[in-house]
């Protein structure tokens, strides 16, 4: 069987741990991060700045910064300012393993040291943005012969010299206010100055007064030469990293309308390309990359024709195809699951919450990544999956190992799990997860997000919101060539049950919709498939697996369950509005004393449905009346005349399965 305890940080330590002295553990930990540590590590739980040594050569800045603390369990989080490297340390010693209050205490360190850090760097930015006004005000425009100018043979635009002769250039940020500066030598060796904001600062050469695209460039030389050929606006963005910030910022302020261009570096790192990607799929850039070593100032020092590769002439015979050309190569639908799940679609799977929804998308990733050749007759298709798993996680880790109990799978599974949610339509959420699945051996060619709300920052209900996760769905699915799954929740009323709950945009987006709707049997049903017939309802059922090897805290074996298919269920027992509110009641009841299940149906004894209607208020004549089976018209009467429960030792069992099995689903979800 595969062994995924890597999903959820494998097991916990309990060999013998080494005892080297702990500013030694510390030191040695920011050495291999790349940072010189200092001769002391003073653990006073307070801020402390030093010389990092990642910093250009002869530089006396203190970039570096740790806090740590010694009581307890030894921890330092450190970093540096100038090259962003954040890390966090836990000292090992000769205790085995660590408590839940230990591993709480450790990550309040862990947002303490973030915090003060976190204050550190934005007093150092707010100090920087005055000093470099100052700077800024006070030198001279640029002439075009300064040696870095004429060398790249660019026009100043504006950029001004230090006394000492170096060139200045800003860095604004999206409101027009000064941040940093960057300085060039007349070798072209760059520095900003010290501890000002650079992230998603920019600088624009020329104005956005005339329509037409917007360039987006590394360097100022490069930005400049495009300014200079094309007549065009194109902001600075100052380093490949900062395209992704820059390119989204420009996107706010001007728009989804508006033509950006990031011309990218052509480096042998790749990082130009890997970095102007990342900035297309976030904010939907277009991307062109100088087609020789170089960047754009390199390209046209050298003779080429960059206005004929940034604006090339529009072609009819190839953006235009004729008809009879377009339907002549075949382009059948392919399939993840035959019939239900398409490749590389954006697919919102919704029911109401305790549903089944997830066991049914569970079994759908786990049959991909096992290699299981059929859903239910469906063909499936042997994929990599990664379930980005936004709560639940002790019930998700459960149902996993039931299926796989259930399954027997052979070989280890190609599937992976977030530790937590983010919110993924933000820039930091949406690089977290992006980051992450780059790092994978293999590229996921489906990536499930559940439930949309752990991941959604923002409202819902609002298009413009929906509008961003969509987008970020969109960048996933063209960098990964994935198929996306949503699972959401659905409406609360009754009309709701059959369409998700939230802004229409939603379903506007979706090339499939597939509700689940628990009963006696779950049916899965198609609501919307893009490119094909829905295809029929299918129907399953849970069947209660036990987990070999775990144990509650009381000895008692642990169970969970999976989806095994079912034939479409008979017709729902016909009952009326007050039947059913009688039944909540005791679904209430049921809930209230523990969930209680005998012989795998939920029970309620006399006594706990007693003091349950009792703390609801009911006076106790009117409990006694509800709880004799002899008044049919009451609680526990018209229960049983309606066949929903039968009596069971001291108390009932629900015996109808269409009341019981979502009862049951209820149980075994978090």
């Amino acid at each position: 069987m595969a062994d995924i305890t890597h999903i959820f940080g494998g097991k916990i330590r309990t060999s013998e741990l080494p005892t080297t002295p702990v500013h030694e553990q510390f030191a040695e930990a920011m050495l291999d991060a790349g940072i010189t540590p200092p001769p002391d590590i003073i653990m006073d739980g307070q801020l402390h700045r030093f010389r990092s040594g990642s910093g250009r050569k002869n530089d006396c800045q203190k970039t570096g910064w740790y806090v740590a603390y010694a009581d307890g369990i030894p921890t330092i989080t450190f970093g540096d300012w100038r090259t962003g490297v954040e890390m966090t340390h836990r000292a090992e010693g000769g205790q085995q393993k660590w408590t839940a209050q230990q591993e709480l205490e450790h990550l309040a360190r862990i947002e303490q040291a973030r915090a003060m850090r976190e204050a550190e760097r934005q007093k150092k930015q707010a100090n920087a943005a005055t000093v470099v006004e100052t700077i800024w005000d006070s030198g001279a425009l640029a002439s075009p012969e300064h040696p870095y100018l004429a060398r790249k043979r660019v026009q100043p635009h504006g950029a001004r010299v230090t006394g000492d002769g170096r060139l200045m250039v800003p860095l604004f940020d999206g409101d027009g206010n000064l941040s940093s500066l960057q300085y060039i030598d007349p070798e072209g060796g760059k520095l900003y100055h010290p501890g000002g904001a650079t992230q998603g600062r920019y600088w624009m050469l020329g104005t956005m007064d005339t329509p037409g695209p917007l360039y987006v460039a590394e360097g100022y030389a490069t930005a400049a030469t495009i300014h200079e050929v094309t007549g065009r606006p194109c902001v600075v963005s100052y380093s490949a990293s900062n395209l992704v910030p820059v390119a989204g910022a420009l996107r706010e302020r001007h728009g989804l309308q508006q033509d950006i261009v990031i011309v990218a570096d052509n480096d042998a790192s790749g990082v130009g390309q890997k970095y102007a990607d990342q900035a297309s799929a976030k904010h939907g850039a277009r991307v062109v990359m100088i087609p020789v070593p170089g960047d754009a100032n390199d390209f046209v020092t050298g003779g080429h024709d960059l206005l004929a590769l940034l604006t090339p002439a529009p072609s009819a015979e190839n953006w235009l195809i004729p008809a009879d050309d377009f339907c002549a190569q075949p382009a059948p639908i392919r399939w993840l699951v035959k019939g239900w799940l398409q490749e590389q679609a954006l697919i919102m799977v919704h029911g109401p919450s305790g549903g089944g929804k997830t066991f049914v998308v569970l079994d759908w990733c786990l049959r991909m990544a096992a290699g299981l050749p059929d859903w239910q007759g469906c063909k499936v298709k042997p994929s990599s999956v990664v379930y980005l798993a936004g709560e639940g996680h002790h019930g998700l880790r459960s149902r996993v190992a039931a299926w796989k109990t259930y399954n027997d799978p052979a070989g280890r599974l190609k599937m992976w799990l977030s530790r937590s949610g983010c919110d993924l339509n933000t820039p930091q959420g949406y690089m977290q997860v992006v980051e992450h699945l780059r790092a994978l051996p293999t590229p996921p060619q489906l990536i499930v997000v559940d439930t949309l709300h752990r991941f959604l920052a923002g409202d819902e209900n609002s298009a413009q919101d929906a509008k961003t996760m969509l987008d970020a769905c969109g960048g996933l699915m063209r960098e990964f060539g994935a198929a996306v799954i949503l699972v959401h929740h659905t409406g609360v009323s009754e009309g709701a049950q059959n369409r998700a709950r939230g802004s229409s945009a939603w379903k506007g987006a979706l090339d499939q919709e597939i509700s689940v709707v628990p009963g006696e049997t779950i049916e899965i049903a198609q609501r919307k498939n893009k490119d094909a017939e829905c295809a029929p309802s299918l129907y399953a059922t849970l069947e209660v697996v036990e987990i070999p090897g775990w144990v509650d805290e009381d000895g008692e074996p642990v169970t969970s369950a999976v989806t095994i298919p079912a034939s479409k269920e008979e017709a729902a027992p016909k009952t009326d509005s007050k039947l059913m509110q009688n039944f909540k009641v005791f679904e209430n009841a049921w809930r209230a004393s523990g969930a209680e299940m005998v012989d795998n149906a939920p029970y309620v004894s006399r006594a706990a449905l007693r003091d349950k209607l009792l703390a609801d208020g009911r006076k106790a004549r009117t409990v006694e009346n509800d709880i004799c089976p002899s008044y049919t018209d009451r609680l526990i009467g018209s229960l049983i005349l309606g066949e929903i429960i039968t009596p069971k030792n001291h108390g009932w069992v629900v015996n109808n399965e269409f009341y019981a099995n979502p009862m049951r689903i209820k149980l075994v979800s978090p």
